[in-house]
């Protein structure tokens, strides 16, 4: 992709992203992601049923009337978008291909972000650490993100989701918001590393498929390659049996990473690339603020 042509896609994304992130989930985001805690702002009079647990000692015994602190939400967050880059994101059959879905979702997280003040940082993996872009804040380092997402090559076109969580609880030493956008093609368990980020952040998945890998289409003898191991066969779609089998094993696969989740504790929610992320994200960020 030459510069004009990314730069284009660059704008086209930033505005309808941006724009999401204003009028939609500005709101919502806030109440659905907190921040770290309270912080102390000022202190103030005593007045009847404050906390007694308020008071300033110090501040009381110098002017010998009660004095109390006040505290506010300490709201700045941490956000890091862990992005799947392997050879399966690379892949769509009726509206758009996964990657380009992953990045559409993660600008309209980091258009939020900052709309809250937010830091926004990025770690892109395969099997291994692909790049890692350090928090920031502002719209100049959000274009930069995704810029990255347009025109990123990865080395590998294989999935290790466990490895990028370990090196999320590694490289962030506080506490950060997480989201982690996968098809979660995995070759490895990672129900473990997933349980022990989500204890130090807070972790959230989305995983992104296309509606085939749900359920195949009856369109006779079809050439399918794996996008991760490049291995190719012809599978003929005309067969019932062989099309029962291949939902069969899409729902024993969603059976069991839904229950990944469930064990460790994080939110998630499941978008298809021929459906409407925005009512997804909706309701994901209003079923947190419940």
């Amino acid at each position: 992709m030459d510069t004009a042509d990314l730069l284009k896609r660059v704008r086209k994304i930033e505005i309808k992203t941006r724009g999401l992130s204003q009028n939609i989930f500005a709101g919502q985001y806030h109440s659905a992601f907190k921040g770290r805690g309270m912080a102390f702002s000022e202190v103030r009079e005593y007045q009847y049923g404050d906390d007694v647990r308020d008071i300033d000692w110090n501040v009381t015994a110098r002017f010998h009337r009660p004095f109390v602190k006040v505290f506010e939400e300490e709201r700045e967050l941490t956000v890091m978008l862990l992005i799947d880059v392997s050879g399966s994101l690379d892949f769509g059959t009726s509206h758009q291909l996964k990657k380009d879905l992953v990045t559409e979702i993660a600008a309209t997280l980091a258009f939020s972000a900052i709309q809250n003040n937010d830091k926004i940082g990025v770690i892109f993996f395969s099997d291994r650490i692909e790049k890692y872009i350090p928090p920031k804040k502002g719209r100049r380092h959000i274009l930069y993100i995704i810029r990255e997402m347009l025109d990123f090559k990865a080395e590998s076109t294989r999935t290790d989701v466990g490895m990028a969580v370990e090196y999320l609880t590694k490289v962030m030493k506080r506490h950060c918001t997480s989201f982690i956008l996968s098809d979660f093609y995995t070759r490895f368990d990672f129900e473990t590393t997933l349980t022990i980020a989500n204890r130090k952040h807070d972790v959230v998945a989305i995983q992104l498929y296309d509606p085939r890998a749900k359920e195949l289409p009856d369109v006779g003898l079809l050439k399918v390659k794996d996008a991760e191991t490049g291995h190719e066969m012809c599978i003929d779609t005309s067969s019932r049996k062989l099309r029962d089998a291949h939902k069969a094993y899409w729902n024993k696969r969603q059976d069991m990473l839904d229950n990944l989740f469930m064990k460790a504790s994080v939110d998630n929610i499941a978008v298809a690339t021929n459906e409407d992320y925005v009512r997804k994200l909706m309701a994901l960020f209003a079923q947190r603020s419940r």
